[in-house]
């Protein structure tokens, strides 16, 4: 195998290492994102466990996030929360943050 031929095969490899890791931040923001909402909606901790791996299955209605702020603000205004969506895309920034060094921590 060439030189270019390997270091070909890393960038691949780095790439693919890349997006796995991006997705696994993306599906932890969106379960700590309906963790949040489900405290806002006082569930009880079963109740909250399966909510917040709804809003994980919501993310794959739809590439981006739209799909995820529409689930949660509409859950949150059904069970009569006061919010608004920009306290939701507020929340969802953090839990980005948040996920982000959660999985720093783990390396």
């Amino acid at each position: 195998m060439s030189n270019f031929d390997e270091r070909e095969k890393a960038f691949e490899n780095k790439y693919a290492r890349d997006q796995e890791l991006a997705f696994r931040i993306t599906a932890r923001r969106n379960r700590l994102l309906g963790e949040w909402a489900a405290g806002l909606m006082g569930l009880t901790s079963e109740e909250t466990e399966a909510y917040a791996k709804a809003v994980v299955q919501a993310d794959f209605e739809e590439a981006g996030d739209e799909d995820v702020i529409r689930k949660v603000l509409g859950d949150l205004v059904s069970a009569g929360v006061e919010t608004d969506d920009q306290k939701v895309r507020a929340a969802l920034g953090d839990k980005a943050a948040e996920a982000r060094r959660q999985f720093m921590k783990e390396d």
